[in-house]
């Protein structure tokens, strides 16, 4: 074909594309038929429920449109027909097209289907004509628009899901829930190999070790882990019945991701950008986002007048790389304090950037509805501990990457530090006058829990909260495998908002790391000393496994902290553990 004729055919196909109301999603589908079309009536009606295993998908819901996804498991070039409909029995079907598959996005489709109505639910499905091949059928929505009456809007909130760490049952507790949207707050996938991180007892029964057998590193990688994943049948299910709104974490690259490198990508893994791509290319062609082109995937959405959600990233396009404790010890142990706080207060230290915080605090002022939601990774309370109770976490956790577990004395330890700040906070709190200044310094002298987190990121964080300073605002955040509540403060103690943090789907929690899976009366037991000790911090739950359940409404947003009994039986009970309203 001559460039003449490709040019023309280009327009002849957007122009195609745009007045049926589908617009391909780039760079997802490359070409596609010229015969897309709206047809008002119903679809073929002899068609067999197979050839689409990984089943259907919506995302990135707006008040006028949504993305439709599928992959035609037969993995051979075909040509593919998308309806969406009113109605489940495609009787009224308000757009239709078709596609070509191709092995260029590994048999995906991703159609933004536009000019649809607000607020709505429909259903949609997606064919082969000639082999009579059909998949199940989605249900998905649009947002309510600015004059659409609406009372509420319900969130499932959810992250980190590791694939041989037990079954997604929280995924099949939110298919069954009431939520209008899944917020999906990354870590998605894991890029880790059998017998890595996540692997327990139950792995292998569950028939739930990694693919490909290895770590991931390249597309074809990067693409059979989101196949696996997309094969389990709590998130296919969840998928066909709920639209998703996604960002990414670390592991859909690779653990503590940076802009430049991770914790999990070592030199003898080739170009670290180079795995940067392929793992954003099979994330686009398996999570399609409008933005789409290009790592940028910060985005906006708007539910009527109640919230404004703004999707973040907080990992990949302009995160230094973290702080590390271990960079300021000497050879006898100790500390650097000087050097520690003069890094940690650094106003170069970036985490979202100056193109991503500018984009934000232009769209929080012009938005109009009550609720500013951020839609992030990582916690941004501060999450100050005592310097010697961090000391001792650290200690454990070196002692379980040696021997395996931590000892029994330095277990020992802990609870006993523990008991000691706790009293002595206390009798802070109610100025008891025969402290000493040595007992005070004990509870003051405190160093961040996590340097992954916004508390590695001290100033750019001072500079958000001027942006949220005076709104309603709610943030988000998954990451930390562990349920949170906290008061959002800035420097000068002043409150910015307040944070809801999910648990995960199936990733172990602090539980996990410190060795005390065995006794959850331990990890209760940290989690009261974490609220009492930590000033901002209100609540925690470090040892179950769920999601967060938040409903918006003009007056007030409520957070439900919802967790599944086990994820290592198809048989579980889902029960609500905290409830905590907001006005």
């Amino acid at each position: 074909m001559d460039n003449k004729n490709s040019i023309n055919r280009r327009k002849f196909l957007k122009h195609s594309l745009l007045a049926a109301g589908g617009i391909f999603i780039a760079p997802l589908i490359e070409s596609c038929s010229d015969d897309d079309i709206t047809n008002p009536g119903s679809g073929p009606v002899d068609l067999q429920n197979k050839g689409f295993e990984t089943g259907v998908a919506s995302f990135d819901p707006t008040q006028t449109g949504v993305i439709i996804w599928t992959r035609y498991s037969v993995a051979v070039d075909a040509e593919i027909t998308w309806e969406i409909s009113r109605n489940s029995n495609f009787s009224d079907i308000v757009r239709s097209g078709k596609a070509n598959v191709t092995s260029v996005n590994d048999f995906t489709v991703a159609v933004d289907v536009q000019n649809i109505p607000s607020h709505t639910k429909y259903y949609y499905r997606f064919y082969n004509i000639k082999t009579k091949e059909t998949s199940v059928t989605g249900e998905t929505r649009t947002l309510p628009s600015k004059t659409d009456s609406v009372n509420d809007v319900k969130m499932a909130v959810v992250s980190c899901s590791n694939f041989p760490a037990g079954l997604f049952n929280v995924y099949g507790a939110i298919a069954q829930s009431d939520a209008d949207v899944v917020v999906h707050l990354g870590d998605y996938i894991y890029e880790y190999a059998p017998g890595q991180y996540g692997t327990n007892p139950y792995t292998n029964q569950l028939g739930r070790a990694h693919q490909p057998a290895k770590e991931i590193l390249t597309l074809s990688d990067y693409r059979e882990r989101y196949r696996q994943y997309r094969g389990d049948k709590n998130l296919l299910l969840l998928h066909q019945k709920k639209p998703f709104i996604c960002v990414w974490d670390d592991h859909e690259f690779a653990n503590d991701t940076y802009k430049s490198g991770a914790e999990n990508h070592q030199p003898n893994e080739g170009s670290f950008d180079a795995r940067k791509m392929a793992a954003f290319q099979a994330y686009s062609e398996y999570i399609p986002l409008k933005t789409g082109k290009d790592l940028r995937i910060y985005r906006s959405f708007n539910f009527g007048n109640i919230v404004s959600l703004y999707m973040m990233d907080t990992r990949v396009i302009a995160r230094d790389k973290q702080l590390d404790y271990a960079d300021y010890l000497d050879a006898a142990g100790n500390f650097d304090q000087v050097k520690f706080k003069t890094d940690f207060l650094s106003s170069g230290r970036k985490l979202i950037g100056s193109e991503q915080m500018s984009w934000l605090g232009s769209q929080i002022n012009a938005d109009t509805s009550t609720w500013k939601v951020l839609g992030q990774q990582i916690l941004m309370t501060k999450m100050l501990i005592p310097a010697e109770m961090l000391m001792v976490l650290n200690r454990i956790l070196a002692e379980i990457k040696q021997y395996g577990s931590a000892q029994p004395a330095t277990m020992l330890l802990l609870k006993d530090t523990i008991s000691q700040l706790i009293v002595l906070k206390m009798r802070h709190q109610q100025q008891d006058p025969t402290l000493t200044p040595q007992e005070i310094a004990r509870i003051t002298t405190t160093l961040p829990y996590n340097l992954d987190a916004w508390d590695g990121y001290f100033m750019e964080r001072e500079q958000l909260y001027s942006i949220l300073a005076g709104k309603k605002v709610v943030v988000l955040a998954g990451d930390t495998h562990n349920a949170w509540l906290g008061k959002l403060t800035n420097a000068q103690g002043n409150f910015i908002g307040t944070e809801l943090a999910c648990s995960s789907v199936s990733s172990p929690g602090l539980e996990g790391y410190l060795g005390i899976t065995s006794d959850p009366t331990q990890a209760i037991e940290l989690a009261q000393a974490f609220s009492v000790l930590i000033d901002d911090l209100e609540y925690a739950n470090l040892y179950k496994r769920g999601y967060l359940n938040v409903k918006f409404t003009s007056g007030s947003a409520q957070a439900e902290w919802k967790f599944v009994d086990n994820i290592v039986s198809e048989i579980y009970t889902t029960v609500t553990e905290k409830t905590y309203t907001i006005n």
